[in-house]
């Protein structure tokens, strides 16, 4: 027979859904809203800081971002992330979750403020300075994913956990919805102050001094919701879990959660002393329990971050190339912003928001594993359903049916394995190392993110030596790119089947963290039992 689970746990698992699961949700899922804010408002801006740092007289097109210089842009904040998501989840199982939650927001409002900021004036300082902190901007966002997974699914109850964790990420959402917003604001309101020629007319004059402040104020803009969210997570208490499984803490665990649910909970020291059996991560145990699992949730993650990243950094290549964003060249510096960010949220509008949150409403009933064998499926369908016919799909009355097909791909991916990748390495590893393989599953996404940064920058180039874009090599052109990311989701769809269906079991029992007992406890009952045999 089994030892009991600790009543504090169990009253956690069948809590009803009350204010402080709500209030949870919104203290975490507004530093996924920094987080989703900050990585992507820089696709909003690369285009303006190529023509205001490296214009060139008399060139026929506006000038562009150098390929280094646009890879580290883009992919430096990926960087930051891995390191961070690794460091921050090995830490928030160290100290605690609490005590690591508010070190990752100050570093993000910090560095939200700092990037907008240069050493100097010269294309070098600017780029530098940017790079630098959003490279540190991303370590923060790094802990923010592991942290925030692990403390919602240790406060929820097991019926709607899915839920709960998913609505945290689903903020990520909003957050992206919210950078194009606060782009189309700010360059449409610098556009009418400062009205400008096209390129093709005047292509000095095209880019405004005043378009300098635009760029900056974007990227500034993430550390509001950060800052406002601080006081409010400093007020959290540490979960229970954490007090009581790995700090061996049940008095404070009892205490704590005894304010938050409202009900007295019984301390019950014994049982968290009898609980010993702590394997490590490097451990022979680990691979045996969990092993198969880490390798799912770390390649589905990677995976899907590819071809996720590629979509959402890129669109606005994408686009301009099927002839929904004009000609670089028929437009000035401010109204190219304004058209990249509207184009940016009609997608988050009406795919990436509503995929999140379809998500949320479904993951507790149809599980985890049947919600994201279908999104990298649709995701395989419909990215092929770009790819070959791509041709078809370029022409000028076709637009509109391309976007169509290009917002359900993030619908899919929304409703699908960007959320579930996300929610199932909360639930799966035992509470003292929960963190630390979050942080390992959401670095691997983040090394997908950097091949889809990298890769795909360089990959969707023409094959035409004379329509690639300045300084860039030849490509494979976005057709192939496409086939190689449908690709890349049908091969997320077969590791799916690693991951382990969560739906309606409590953390300790996907965790197996009883097991040990449950054997040491059986052994110790035989043994008693032979001696009591007479002979």
């Amino acid at each position: 027979m089994a030892k009991d689970q600790l009543q504090v746990l169990n009253a956690l698992d069948v809590a009803k859904t009350q204010l402080y699961h709500f209030t949870a949700i919104v203290i975490a899922g507004m530093g996924f809203f920094t987080d989703a804010y900050d990585l992507f408002c820089i696709s909003l801006v690369t285009k303006l800081l190529g023509r205001i740092y490296y214009h060139h007289e008399n060139a026929p097109k506006p000038g562009i971002l150098p390929p280094p210089i646009a890879a580290a842009v883009n992919g430096v904040a990926f960087v930051g992330t891995l390191s961070g998501q690794l460091f921050f989840g090995w830490l928030g199982d160290k100290l605690g979750r609490k005590k690591v939650y508010g070190m990752t927001l100050m570093l993000m409002v910090i560095c939200s403020i700092a990037s907008g900021l240069s050493f100097g004036k010269t294309p070098n300082g600017v780029i530098a300075t940017l790079c630098f902190f959003r490279f540190w901007l991303g370590f923060g966002i790094g802990g923010d994913y592991p942290l925030s997974a692990t403390i919602m699914s240790e406060y929820a109850n097991k019926k709607t956990r899915g839920a709960f964790i998913a609505a945290v990420f689903a903020m990520q959402g909003f957050g992206i919805l919210a950078g194009g917003i606060v782009a189309l604001i700010v360059a449409g309101a610098f556009k009418n102050a400062y009205p400008s020629p096209i390129y093709s007319v005047n292509p000095k004059d095209s880019t405004p001094p005043e378009a300098d402040y635009v760029w900056r104020i974007i990227v500034m803009f993430g550390a509001i919701p950060a800052l406002l969210t601080y006081y409010w997570r400093m007020k959290m208490p540490e979960t229970a879990r954490y007090t009581a499984l790995v700090a061996k803490n049940a008095e404070k665990a009892a205490a704590d959660m005894s304010k938050v649910l409202n009900v007295e909970i019984e301390v019950e020291t014994n049982k968290v002393e009898e609980k010993r059996h702590d394997f490590g991560l490097f451990t022979k145990e680990f691979l045996r329990r969990h092993g198969l699992h880490l390798l799912g949730t770390t390649s589905t993650w990677f995976l899907l971050d590819i071809a996720f990243y590629s979509q959402n950094l890129f669109q606005k290549d994408i686009f301009s190339k099927i002839g929904w964003i004009p000609h670089p060249e028929t437009m000035n510096a401010l109204d190219e912003v304004f058209k990249i960010a509207k184009a940016q949220t009609l997608i988050a509008l009406c795919s990436t928001v509503p995929g999140y949150w379809f998500t949320v409403a479904f993951i507790d009933k149809m599980g985890r594993f049947a919600i994201q064998l279908m999104g990298f499926f649709f995701m395989t369908v419909f990215m092929f359903a770009l790819a070959i016919p791509y041709n078809h799909w370029t022409q000028k009355e076709n637009r509109i049916g391309f976007v169509i097909m290009y917002s359900l791909t993030f619908f899919f991916a929304n409703f699908g394995p960007n959320a579930t990748t996300f929610v199932v390495p909360a639930e799966i590893f035992p509470a003292r190392l929960r963190s630390t393989c979050h942080g390992i599953s959401a670095a691997a996404g983040k090394a997908g993110a950097i091949v889809g940064a990298f890769g795909f920058l360089y990959a969707a180039q023409s094959t035409d030596p004379l329509k690639v874009d300045a300084g860039y090599p030849t490509g494979i052109g976005v057709k192939n790119a496409l086939i190689v990311l449908g690709c890349v989701n049908l091969l997320g769809m077969l590791f799916t089947f690693l991951v382990p269906e969560s739906k309606g079991k409590s953390l300790e029992e996907m965790s197996k963290e009883n097991e040990g007992e449950e054997e040491n406890y059986e052994k110790d009952t035989k043994a008693e039992n032979a001696q009591t045999i007479p002979l």
